[in-house]
């Protein structure tokens, strides 16, 4: 691997990482050379990630945090720091199923909930992880964001409204935190072919069939292709880049 690439003697926590994208950027940053830590609400669905990603002879973890809870946040703080010391790559992922509906449909719950995992969870995130990174000489924050942060879609009120957030969110902390090293990134895919698309469309040939054709390059893309952007965000290669919102879509926001 290229040595701009790698990410070999970095520390990095993905969170997410028990399923779809966040487990595939946990894995490819195993793969490139960083110890991981797997954060996920579901505990043994991390923990098959870091057993997966261990593969790779570098070391791994796994940690339960629901991270709208600040309790669970600084506990899995704890326990990732002392285990690995030090942080260099927080990996903000983790999202629940959004419902669909326009704000006139949504209950104050709905919307409270998805925001809480989001955007309250990336900043109790970011909070926890940002001084270990900065105490490390600095480092990378990469919120997943979606192409739908900046743009509208129907019936997506809370989803489109909370990426959005996080893209701001990642803009602000790149001018708050440069002078320390830190370099914040949103990472904003397309649709991918994860549980989100069967849980929006029932089954993946439906989801192929209606959201495919919204891309410039006919199709859904893959869990892999979002984490190999992961990789260069998190990487010395994208190292003159902050504040930035990084689109791995397909080509959707083009048109």
């Amino acid at each position: 691997m290229d040595d701009l690439y790698s990410l070999l003697s970095k520390n990095a926590v993905v969170t997410g990482a028990g399923a779809g994208i966040g487990r595939a950027i946990a894995l490819a940053f195993a793969r490139a050379g960083a110890n991981v830590a797997c954060l996920d609400l579901d505990g043994n669905a991390a923990a098959v990630t870091a057993n997966e990603a261990a593969k790779s002879g570098k070391r791994a973890i796994a940690v339960a945090c629901d991270v709208s809870r600040e309790e669970d946040v600084k506990s899995a703080a704890d326990i990732v720091l002392a285990d690995f010391e030090s942080v260099h790559v927080l990996v903000s992922g983790a999202a629940g199923y959004d419902p669909t509906g326009t704000v006139l449909d949504l209950t104050l719950a709905q919307w409270n909930s998805v925001f809480a995992v989001s955007v309250a969870g990336a900043f109790l995130l970011c909070r926890a992880f940002l001084p270990p990174i900065i105490a490390a000489g600095g480092g990378s924050v990469i919120l997943i964001a979606s192409q739908h942060g900046s743009v509208g879609a129907p019936g997506r009120a809370v989803y489109c409204a909370s990426k959005g957030a996080l893209i701001q969110l990642a803009r602000t902390m790149a001018s708050d935190h440069a002078a320390q090293n830190v370099r914040v990134n949103t990472l904003s895919p397309g649709a991918v072919e994860t549980g989100r698309m069967l849980f929006r469309f029932g089954d993946m040939e439906t989801a192929r069939r209606i959201s495919g054709p919204k891309h410039l390059l006919g199709r859904l893309g893959q869990p892999d292709e979002i984490a190999a952007a992961a990789v260069f965000l998190a990487s010395d290669a994208s190292s003159f880049m902050t504040g930035a919102d990084m689109l791995v879509d397909g080509g959707y926001n083009a048109i």
